[in-house]
């Protein structure tokens, strides 16, 4: 299974710490094809994409998407790039979860939440203690479908 993880790099890499315990546990469960959003290295200047810059940056990100057979995403840390990505894994038909801290006094954006339609695009708040158990849950689920 081939897994595209969206997190916050430009937005904001508060969130560092929660992404790399994420794409740890879905390794469990096939091959991140975006496991660097979890590296610490990067900072929210973003990648060092000296061959081509952000156009190379989109395009490569979405045929790893296109590539994907689903997305798991922490929406957290408001992103314009993982909202774009999500937009984009809707109109691919992908399955998509979206984790969200409720701990953060965030509110989520009304166009994620609202997006839920159990079928496709899934929502879950989450404790950080819980990010595990949640993915669990999540493709135990899936693979009843």
């Amino acid at each position: 299974m081939k897994i595209y993880f969206c997190g916050s790099i430009r937005g904001g890499r508060n969130d560092v710490h929660v992404y790399r315990r994420i794409v740890e546990k879905l390794r469990s469960y096939g091959t991140v094809l975006t496991e660097h959003v979890s590296s610490s290295e990067l900072t929210d200047s973003g990648e060092d994409a000296k061959t081509g810059g952000d156009k190379f940056i989109h395009d490569r990100d979405m045929d790893w998407l296109r590539q994907a057979d689903l997305v798991v995403a922490e929406v957290t840390q408001p992103s314009l790039g993982v909202g774009y990505e999500l937009g984009r894994a809707i109109d691919m038909r992908k399955k998509v979860l979206c984790l969200f801290r409720l701990s953060s006094q965030r509110t989520l954006s009304a166009m994620i939440r609202g997006a839920e339609d159990r079928e496709l695009f899934v929502v879950r708040d989450y404790r950080e203690d819980e990010a595990e158990n949640v993915l669990e849950e999540f493709f135990t689920n899936l693979r009843r479908m």
